[in-house]
């Protein structure tokens, strides 16, 4: 009825094909790297596409049959349907079982690109071109009080602390809350980002607290929950000092959003402890700038904020820090390890050329344990998984085919370098099925 096309990807695709009277089923999966074979290349979505292409699927139902009236237009290796059109009324309805949208279907932008075209779209969005408006935005909503910005010295909480600071000036408090779980030297190298930016922040040693917090448990929700809570805790005494502060910023991104289930008819697959993890009686208003922002568009705002070039491309950091990359209960042996061995992981890339051709890039510690020998005496020590993953948006991941001599240098050196450790092994999951942090 609108008179312009509809494009329905995975659900939506499902969506559509059931509304237009096609049939859905169930326990048809595909997940990761599929290839799809177009049938009628002619079809202005497919225009640009070969006979076979590379696509990305994350779905357990499937449409079994397309709408009465409606054209098959692709199908997976698998043979199932992987796209369909059909003109309801006035309206072209289009429906693709994979992702376009995401950057393990290379052909994908082309797809959307065909797709804006035929709804007569014309580009116009930029991340770069927003920060005026971003900045507009947040001086209307903050007319009075001080707001508190919590930052890691990833790129997400520094983006939003140069806004604030853009838009309110000195009723802005950065605060660095050191939780004793960040990287090597991260603190410190946080703390001169930020002044270089022209902030000064307000460094909150919490480490004993945070263990303390954390100490015997070993459910990764639990672990976040108790995290999010101490972050809350420590705000609130902030709050007890500052009684003018009545905002709680947080650079929180859409992924964020999407994982923690608080995107509309999104299933929770991790909880974040900056989204919906912040107490009522806090009593502070949450101000998330980036919330509806990718990984990739925080990057560019970044470098058109003048940001320094390390900063806008280091690597994503859990908010909970190495609490989560420590499966089991976080002990100060494990933190040791998977300090010493994320460090090695990333020294190694730096000196390969390959740090920032890669999403991300760190080690992960459990409690499975691996007989080995060292000075020809027996030792049973941990499992070190590394985990090196490409994306665009963190949304989904392959992982990284690093060189042997690379990795044989990682393993090599985290066995000789980090006590207490015997094996390493190499993570090869996409996401889906499995998530990039493993908690």
């Amino acid at each position: 009825e609108i008179g312009k096309p509809v494009l329905g990807i995975c659900y939506g695709f499902h969506l559509l094909a059931e509304m237009l009277g096609g049939r859905v089923d169930r326990g048809c999966r595909e997940y990761g790297r599929t290839m799809v074979r177009v049938l009628d290349p002619s079809d202005p979505l497919f225009e640009g596409w070969e006979a076979e292409e590379q696509t990305w699927m994350s779905h357990g139902d499937c449409v079994s049959e397309v709408p009465p009236g409606g054209r098959l237009l692709a199908v997976s290796e698998n043979s199932y349907v992987a796209a369909f059109r059909k003109q309801h009324g006035n309206t072209v309805v289009y429906g693709v079982q994979f992702h376009p949208e995401v950057s393990h279907t290379p052909k994908g932008r082309q797809l959307l690109s065909n797709f804006a075209r035929l709804a007569g779209a014309e580009p116009w969005w930029r991340p770069e071109n927003l920060i005026d408006s971003l900045v507009s935005e947040l001086r209307e909503h903050v007319k009075e009080g001080r707001v508190l910005v919590a930052v890691s010295g990833g790129v997400d909480s520094t983006v939003t602390a140069v806004l604030l600071q853009r838009a309110v000036g000195d009723r802005l408090l950065a605060v660095l809350v050191d939780h004793g779980f960040f990287r090597e030297g991260e603190v410190e190298e946080t703390v001169r980002i930020l002044k270089s930016a022209g902030i000064e922040p307000l460094v909150i040693d919490a480490r004993e607290e945070f263990f303390e917090a954390v100490r015997g448990v070993s459910d990764p929700e639990e672990k976040r929950k108790r995290i999010g809570e101490m972050f809350a805790r420590i705000f609130q005494r902030i709050v007890k000092e500052n009684p003018d502060i009545r905002y709680l910023a947080q650079g929180t991104l859409y992924p964020d959003v999407i994982e923690s289930g608080a995107a509309p008819g999104a299933d929770r697959i991790k909880s974040h402890h900056n989204v919906g993890g912040l107490p009522s009686w806090l009593g502070l208003e949450v101000i998330e700038p980036l919330r509806e922002f990718y990984k990739d568009e925080v990057r560019k705002l970044a470098l058109a904020l003048g940001l320094p070039h390390e900063l806008a491309f280091r690597h994503p950091f859990p908010g909970p820090g190495l609490a989560v990359r420590i499966i089991g209960e976080v002990t100060q042996e494990k933190l040791e390890i998977v300090r010493k061995a994320s460090r090695i992981v990333e020294d190694e890339l730096r000196r390969a050329g390959l740090y920032e051709r890669v999403w991300q890039a760190f080690a992960v510690v459990g409690d499975d344990r691996w007989v080995g020998v060292k000075g020809d005496r027996r030792e049973e020590g941990h499992i070190v998984i590394v985990r090196i993953v490409e994306s665009d948006d963190g949304m989904t991941a392959d992982w990284t085919r690093i060189p042997y001599e690379v990795l044989d240098r990682i393993s090599r050196r985290i066995t000789a370098e980090v006590p207490g450790v015997t094996m390493v092994a190499y993570a090869v999951t996409t996401k889906p099925p499995a998530t990039i942090e493993p908690q």
